[in-house]
């Protein structure tokens, strides 16, 4: 498949217009129809059974059955149940008619169900490519400047010392394949955002940033370019380096964060092969002050449980719409795979456990979660207590008209970024 094609924007391009033109299309044209009021009592049956059923088939998949791993929000819904009921309406087109209209219901239930698939894709916004919907990276490889060995800490903020030249270039993104060394992880490459100060000559050491996706999900750097960038515009250019590390391998599986035979040590991965080869490969300050563990829903409670078990790697954290612990979509399912059905363990390794073991008097947190997103709001409000408890500089932060999408992840990286700016000595305090 061509990278133009994997390129493809699917949330707001020429695709969208599309799909959604020609599915309303063949459903007025399968609306409407001889016959007089046979076929419209017909056709009323058949939307008011298909509401009805499709509303109780969409709340059984999000909420008895739990197919999604949490709320899928009200945009998701509706396109679920008004497709269940276009492909209805398709369905009752099969009898008693021309073999035309038979072949344009067929088209019909296609038409609808990609419509419904874009309409969905779109309302979250995390793909927002062909290639990232189908998980498949097209992001460059991106060349690394030899860093300086062992960075310390500045002698004081970067924002006083830092003069950006008058060429400053912008910033830029792309992949880097970081090896399992130690812990065997098979991931898949990470993604590296370089801000502007990190691309000119002599360029200073800045603070590092590991962010995790969710799940499914994957290592896509954009994101955090496209809030970074805002903020670097306003700071000559400084902000933080980010590799976006893969905490999943197959973008199907939650690994939980932990080292575990089922899906291999992951935990090993990040803290240990993902730090390494960012101390060796980037130019950042290697300090748990001027270094950040972030993380967006399945990413979310990863990093708050890296925050919590490794204060000497991290000393600041973003928890975007995280949940309580890990494996909070199919609890039982995790302690039968994952710990053998033992509970005990599983309960171990839960973030709030090892906060309540632990104090944090150095440790900077932010927890967010979209306003329209109640499951996460709360889940965020229980770890962010347990945090602030624990001696967390810690803030809760609600993220105005957001769900649990793309406008989660942006406005929660731009509230974390508001409150570690002046901690990582990238603005004024």
């Amino acid at each position: 498949m061509s990278t133009q094609l994997l390129d493809l924007d699917i949330v707001t391009g020429p695709v969208v217009v599309v799909s959604y033109a020609v599915a309303g299309a063949l459903l007025v044209y399968l609306l409407v129809r001889p016959g007089g009021w046979r076929w419209i009592r017909t056709l009323a049956i058949t939307l008011l059974a298909s509401l009805l059923g499709g509303t109780a088939i969409v709340l059984l998949l999000e909420r008895g059955l739990n197919l999604f791993g949490g709320p899928i929000g009200a945009p998701a819904r509706v396109w679920g149940v008004v497709a269940i009921m276009a492909i209805a309406v398709a369905l009752v087109n099969l009898w008693r008619s021309r073999w035309w209209r038979k072949a344009l219901a067929g088209l019909g239930v296609v038409a609808f169900a990609l419509a419904a698939t874009v309409g969905i894709n779109a309302a979250f916004g995390i793909n927002p490519t062909l290639g990232a919907f189908l998980h498949i990276s097209t992001e460059k490889p991106i060349t690394l400047a030899t860093p300086k060995p062992q960075q310390k800490p500045p002698a004081g903020p970067l924002y006083e010392t830092w003069k950006p030249p008058a060429n400053m270039p912008a910033s830029e993104v792309g992949s880097q394949v970081i090896p399992g060394v130690i812990s065997g992880f098979n991931a898949r490459p990470a993604g590296i955002y370089l801000p502007p100060a990190a691309r000119v000559k002599n360029a200073p050491a800045l603070p590092l940033m590991i962010l995790m996706m969710g799940q499914p999900g994957d290592p896509n750097p954009t994101f955090v370019q496209q809030v970074l960038d805002k903020f670097a515009a306003k700071h000559q250019g400084l902000a933080p380096i980010v590799v976006v590390a893969d905490q999943l391998g197959n973008p199907n599986d939650d690994t939980l964060c932990l080292d575990t035979a089922k899906y291999g040590k992951v935990e090993t991965y990040i803290t240990q092969d993902v730090m390494n080869w960012a101390h060796k490969n980037l130019n950042v300050i290697q300090d748990p002050a001027y270094t950040t563990v972030a993380g967006y829903s399945n990413g979310g409670v990863c990093s708050i449980y890296f925050a919590a078990k490794y204060p000497t790697l991290f000393h600041n954290v973003i928890d975007i719409s995280g949940e309580e612990y890990q494996g909070t979509g199919n609890p039982k399912l995790a302690l039968r795979e994952v710990f053998g059905g033992n509970q005990v363990a599983y309960n171990e390794v839960k973030p709030l456990t090892i906060l309540g073991r632990n104090t944090y008097p150095e440790t900077t947190a932010i927890f967010t979660a979209g306003a329209n997103d109640p499951l996460y709001t709360e889940e965020s409000r229980k770890v962010e207590a347990g945090a602030k408890a624990a001696g967390m500089k810690s803030t809760l932060v609600s993220v105005p008209g957001a769900g649990h999408g793309a406008d989660a992840l942006l406005g929660g990286l731009e509230a974390g970024f508001n409150v570690l700016y002046p901690v990582l000595g990238l603005q004024a305090k």
